[in-house]
C-alpha cells in the first residue's frame, strides 16, 4: 500500500507491474542502492504506461499519491532510475520507458544489455528489442576508428504493424 501525506491509497499497479517493482527493489538492493517510495512510484507509473511517458505526465500522476511532488522530485527519481538502468530515455520523444530486459533478465546484472527502440510515428508505441547483430555492428564500427563506446541507444522510427494496416 502506498501512502500520501494525508491519506492511505490503494496501490495503483497491476500484479505484473508489482512483480517488476519487486524485481527492481531487489536489483537496487543487490547494487547497494535503494528504491525509495518515490522512486518506486515513478518507476511503477512508467512501467504501467502502455507508451513512453514524459516527466510532467509522471508528475501529474505522482501528485495523486504525493500532493507536494514537484518537478525536481520527478527528475531526481528519473535520474536514479536511469543510472540503475531500470528505465530508458527515448530521446525523440523526451519520454521514458521501463527497461524490459533489465527487469526480466535472469542471467546476471552485468550482462551488457544494449537496446534498440522501434518507435511508431503513427500511434507512438515503442518496442524495445535487443538485436546482438546491431550491437556487434556498432562495436565493430567503433573499434575500426579506435572508439570505445560506453553506452549506445538506437532509435528507429517507422510504422508498427497495426498502423500499417490502418
Amino acid at each position: 500500500m502506498l501512502t500520501s501525506t494525508a491519506t492511505a491509497v490503494q496501490d495503483p499497479f497491476s500484479p505484473d507491474t508489482l512483480a517488476l517493482l519487486d524485481r527492481a527493489a531487489a536489483f537496487c538492493t543487490a547494487r547497494t542502492s535503494r528504491l525509495t517510495e518515490t522512486r518506486r512510484l515513478v518507476l511503477g507509473l512508467i512501467l504501467q504506461s502502455s507508451k513512453p511517458v514524459g516527466a510532467y505526465d509522471i508528475l501529474d500522476h505522482l501528485r495523486q499519491y504525493q500532493r507536494n511532488a514537484a518537478p525536481p522530485t520527478v527528475y531526481r527519481a528519473i535520474d536514479f532510475l536511469l543510472s540503475q538502468g531500470l528505465i530508458h530515455r527515448i530521446e525523440r520523444m523526451s519520454a521514458f520507458i521501463g527497461c524490459a530486459h533489465r527487469l526480466e533478465c535472469h542471467h546476471g546484472h552485468g550482462c551488457g544489455h544494449r537496446a534498440q527502440f522501434l518507435i511508431c510515428s503513427g500511434c507512438g508505441a515503442v518496442s524495445e528489442v535487443e538485436d546482438s547483430e546491431i550491437t556487434h555492428a556498432i562495436a565493430d564500427a567503433a573499434r575500426k576508428i579506435g572508439f570505445k563506446p560506453h553506452q549506445s541507444t538506437v532509435e528507429i522510427e517507422g510504422l508498427c504493424a497495426a498502423c500499417q494496416q490502418g
